[in-house]
């Protein structure tokens, strides 16, 4: 009787709620199924061609304007067409595809010596726990402010370089630790220096 009470006052509502948190739970559904995972697919394979290009300009360490300027702005290399960087990241926002586009942007106008853009860029990359590539978008960040003459903030991102990379990936600490140790040095942070190249030493 209490029960039959109850639902005769509350049933109405706890129906509405019931309906209603289905339907939250079906869109939610929907659009990770039916908008964002196809719009991922669509943004990897739309980046393909300039991280290619990108992966043989970095190994190469040839980075020609012509060719930046056609992995941030897209157009036709050599017979391959690429689809600019900067349009997937404003068309793909969100995407881990655009996410990465913000690092090789970043990078990019880092060899351009556009030192703002590649400050923007680089800072709004997300390693999303990836330490290599993390400490590597720091390193370049601090590069960016240390040409800029901002000395604070390019200390502050090779420290985070160096935090990023982990002890058990010697090679990108080193990296991590003798940029920050020479940056040091050349800007009169004697004692910081110091105790970088000892870490270095060790």
């Amino acid at each position: 009787a209490k029960a039959k009470d109850f639902w005769g006052k509350h049933g109405k509502k706890l129906t509405i709620v019931s309906l209603a948190v289905i339907v939250l739970i079906g869109g939610w559904y929907g659009y990770k199924n039916f908008v964002v995972l196809p719009k991922q697919q669509k943004a990897s394979e739309l980046i393909f061609p300039a991280e290619k290009l990108f992966v043989s300009m970095t190994q190469s360490g040839s980075f020609t304007k012509d060719s930046v300027n056609v992995i941030l702005n897209g157009g036709n290399l050599n017979g391959t067409v690429v689809n600019g960087l900067l349009k997937i990241i404003s068309g793909y926002d969100g995407t881990p595809a655009a996410n990465l586009a913000q690092y090789m942007t970043g990078a990019c106008y880092l060899q351009l010596k556009e030192f703002d853009k590649a400050t923007k860029y680089l800072k709004a990359f997300d390693g999303n726990g990836a330490g290599q590539i993390q400490s590597a978008a720091y390193r370049m960040l601090g590069d960016a402010y240390a040409e800029q003459k901002k000395n604070d903030e390019a200390f502050s991102s090779y420290k985070k370089a160096i935090d990023a990379a982990s002890e058990k990936d010697e090679s990108t600490r080193f990296q991590a630790l003798s940029r920050a140790a020479l940056f040091c040095n050349a800007t009169g942070k004697n004692k910081e220096a110091i105790e970088l190249f000892t870490q270095i030493k060790k």
